[in-house]
């Protein structure tokens, strides 16, 4: 994982998104974007699997579980159906991360908007900066709906993280990409996440275009699975997201860290 400064008092939650992504970059590497589900395969090795995540990459994105996740394929419907199964809610994660010893790689909560409703945005925006969480992606939250959470988010310095598509037209791509925080997050794909990420070749001009929208990182999600991959994408982006083939290699017992190692392309 690159060397990222702790963060300070000075520095905002959402800037230290931008500021591990940017000095992963600078490697000529990709930056890794790492996800897991919380509470799976096991509640009870939640913390010492998100140290192991946080140790290898350079940004993790938290799971919550949710009982619909419309974005998702199979392996993460699967991950999120066992985590409530054993008891896992927002309340539980949020307990579990103010636990932790500080850790200096940024975390972020991927959430669908119900829990975050239920729980109330502005009681979930201190907690969440109370327990060091940088930011959020919430995949069914239209941008044009997201004032409330953004102004929810504002006063504690927290990112909310906007997602992009190959077929978000050009003039909304330009708001969207423009007004995410931490990082963009250009979906490689339609479709629901675990599947092969469509040949970089043919997605090179809309990354090229979400980058020449973007004020922050640009990271590419949805079926990245191999080095290769992320190799085939070193230049086109400053970071990808890998999710389902994490979480996979989780569920059979292996070793997060050594996966996460072997997926970064060598450096130039």
């Amino acid at each position: 994982m690159s060397e990222v400064a702790p963060r300070t008092a000075r520095t905002l939650p959402r800037e230290s998104i931008v500021a591990a992504l940017r000095e992963a970059a600078k490697n000529g590497q990709p930056a890794l974007v790492a996800f897991l589900t919380a509470g799976f395969p096991s509640r009870e090795r939640f913390r010492e699997d998100l140290t192991a995540i946080a140790s290898a990459a350079d940004v993790v994105e938290i799971g919550v579980p949710f009982t619909d996740p419309m974005a998702d394929g199979v392996t993460i419907q699967r991950a999120s159906e066992q985590a409530l199964r054993a008891g896992v809610s927002l309340e539980w994660i949020l307990s579990e991360l103010a636990a932790l010893p500080l850790l200096d790689t940024p975390l972020l909560l991927m959430s669908y908007l119900n829990p975050l409703l239920a729980y109330g945005l502005a009681r979930l925006a201190a907690d969440a900066a109370r327990c060091r969480v940088c930011g959020f992606i919430v995949p069914d939250l239209p941008f044009d709906e997201s004032d409330d959470f953004r102004a929810a988010l504002a006063p504690h310095g927290l990112a909310l993280v906007q997602m992009v598509t190959p077929v978000t037209p050009p003039e909304r791509l330009a708001r969207v990409a423009g007004a995410s925080q931490g990082f963009v997050y250009a979906v490689t794909m339609t479709g629901t996440t675990g599947k092969s990420v469509t040949a970089p070749k043919e997605i090179a001009d809309y990354l090229e275009r979400v980058r020449a929208a973007a004020a922050v990182p640009v990271c590419a999600g949805f079926g990245i699975r191999s080095a290769e991959q992320v190799e085939a994408l070193r230049g086109l982006v400053d970071g990808v997201v890998v999710g389902s083939a994490l979480v996979e290699v989780l569920e059979r017992g292996e070793s997060p860290q050594r996966w996460l190692a072997a997926l970064r392309p060598p450096r130039r």
